[in-house]
């Protein structure tokens, strides 16, 4: 398993409903055509109006290229540079040895 944090913070209110209707169409997607993505959770940030958070599980590394390779991913990724402050802050995380019931391998 891999997984991937993303934090976006976006430009302003308006540019956070935008973004949040990118979102709320690009997860149909995931969740219809993306079998190896195991967890895609899209999170608001209480103290931070203008940041959301992704939380993504893929089986391997094969689906998560295939998750970042599907046209709906890279749509969601052209449509939302313009939304954004900054660029976003991605963290590749591995399960680590305190894991219950995963394997390190």
């Amino acid at each position: 398993m891999i997984g991937i944090v993303v934090r976006f913070d976006v430009r302003d209110r308006e540019a956070a409903v935008a973004f949040d209707r990118l979102t709320a169409a690009v997860v149909g997607h995931i969740r219809a055509r993306e079998p190896g993505t195991l967890v895609y959770a899209t999170h608001s940030v209480d103290d931070d109006a203008l940041a959301r958070v992704f939380y993504e599980i893929y089986a391997d590394d094969a689906a998560l290229q295939a998750h970042e390779d599907a046209p709906h991913v890279r749509e969601f990724h052209a449509a939302k540079e313009p939304l954004l402050a900054r660029p976003p802050r991605v963290e590749l995380i591995r399960p680590g040895p305190s894991a219950h019931g995963i394997t390190t391998e």
